[in-house]
């Protein structure tokens, strides 16, 4: 039987970076992963391929709508190839997953293909697709086994007209009207996808509002450029029954009055959110605990009730979320070794990577108000700035929440272009606790979309925002 220092369940970017920084750290070091290609949802069916989808049809939606405008001129008409489009997007995931086997090799980190489940605390079992089982014994066991969509009990999933987001990055057709119930990241940026292809796409929210857990200000800013782009929202309506008939999709639901609203389309996104997936891990053996939510119980040190178990990302409490998987992994590992890493889940971003793209960091405003924190607000338009008038991208603002009293910079909300790379440098600002007059005497280089954090930190300190 093979011994391990640390075997990790699950290889997506918790699992599989975790993996890296134990063999970093010189533990010898196992990854068991029941599909063929390692990376997880985030790699295959999640995070990378959404992205690829979201910029050719990018891509596609600039051609037909701006080129011109940028003295452009292309003769005839320009067409979508769907089945192109999606074999470039598998390219990327090919290619994407090709190199996370070439870290595992780097890094030899030994690899095993199949479903793991324990056998007990530091025995697991893989049971691989020949149905032959191998068992490998490790001191330490991570489990990172992330999480899978989740449905409403009422619906049924045919994985053809009603769908999830994997199905939904396979498509063979572009659907005429996509009926996409959930107003989350999921839903927005890939009913986006396919409104640029020209599908009609109709958005259905149990929430007054979509993109609820983030600022409200993100979420009416969204909505309001979303609509331009003819994306249709239907809020407050509960969703009671989903048929199909033929080709043909029925999604009945009741609107905030109570009142039956019906909308046909040929496909139905079903994007609800996601739940923990311990499908076939057999935790009662090892004798850790699930909550009722079918979530890992770990302590703030990310262990179990088993003292050698530990378990990240999707599968426990918190943001479903690669980077924060990414982070808790880098943070066993080094725990392993003995040393004292942190994580401040207060700053861990959030992005929805539609068109402007949505990013935040921090407390929201409704947050700060229900803690009774008196705080300060600073916001600029990107509208105001001459890189986003250069570039037709102007769209969205920036917005800092500051401490009323000691300027402490307490929240970063972001509506517009490339808001997902610009976050990070409000991560980096409280990281280092700094004030909103701290950034704002930051050298931002003009003309960048990043001026628009600089002119929101000083309309937060003293409102003297140089360019409105």
């Amino acid at each position: 039987m093979d011994q391990y220092d640390v075997a990790i369940i699950g290889s997506g970017p918790g699992g599989y970076v975790a993996a890296i920084r134990c063999a970093q750290l010189g533990m010898k070091t196992a990854i068991i992963e029941k599909y063929s290609t390692l990376g997880g949802t985030c790699l295959n069916v999640g995070c990378i391929p959404s992205k690829a989808m979201l910029d050719s049809s990018h891509h596609y939606e600039d051609a037909i709508k701006h080129f011109d405008e940028h003295g452009i001129e292309i003769p005839g008409e320009i067409k979508v190839n769907l089945a192109k489009m999606i074999a470039r997007k598998q390219g990327v995931v090919d290619q994407t997953t090709k190199g996370i086997e070439f870290l595992m090799d780097k890094n030899k980190i030994t690899v095993y293909e199949g479903v793991g489940s324990f056998k007990d605390a530091t025995h697991v079992n893989i049971k691989k697709n020949d149905g032959k089982t191998e068992e490998i014994e490790a001191k330490n066991i991570i489990i990172a086994t992330g999480s899978k969509p989740s449905t409403l009990p009422f619906i049924k999933l045919d994985k053809e007209r009603i769908i999830t987001s994997t199905e939904a990055l396979e498509l063979k057709e572009v659907p005429k009207h996509m009926i996409v119930i959930g107003g989350g990241v999921i839903g927005l940026e890939l009913g986006q996808v396919y409104k640029r292809l020209g599908a009609e796409v109709t958005v259905v929210e149990f929430m007054d509002r979509i993109i609820p857990g983030m600022d409200a200000a993100l979420s009416k800013e969204l909505t309001k450029v979303m609509k331009k782009q003819k994306v249709k929202f239907a809020l407050s309506h509960k969703v009671k029954s989903v048929e199909r008939k033929g080709g043909q999709v029925i999604v009945k639901a009741d609107d905030k009055k109570g009142q039956e609203v019906v909308f046909e389309g040929d496909y139905c996104l079903v994007a609800v959110g996601r739940k923990p997936y311990t499908d076939g891990l057999n935790a009662d053996a090892a004798g850790v605990k699930l909550d009722d939510r079918g979530k890992v119980i770990v302590d703030a040190h990310l262990k179990t009730n088993v003292d050698n178990i530990y378990a990240i990302g999707d599968v426990i409490k918190g943001a479903m979320l690669a980077h924060k998987a990414e982070e808790e992994g880098t943070l066993v590992a080094e725990q392993l070794a003995g040393q004292k890493p942190h994580i401040d889940y207060n700053l861990i971003p959030g992005v929805v990577y539609t068109w402007p793209e949505v990013a935040a960091v921090g407390k929201t405003e409704e947050e700060l108000k229900e803690a009774g924190v008196e705080y300060k607000v600073g916001q600029f338009p990107m509208r105001a700035l001459g890189r986003s008038r250069a570039s037709m991208d102007t769209d969205g603002f920036v917005k800092i929440l500051a401490d009323k009293k000691t300027d402490e910079v307490l929240g970063v909300h972001m509506v517009g272009a490339r808001c997902a790379d610009l976050i990070a440098e409000a991560v980096t600002a409280m990281e280092f606790r700094a004030s909103a007059e701290d950034i704002s005497r930051m050298s931002h280089a003009h003309p960048t979309y990043a001026e628009a954090v600089k002119e929101a930190a000083l309309a937060a300190t003293d409102d003297r925002a140089l360019h409105i």
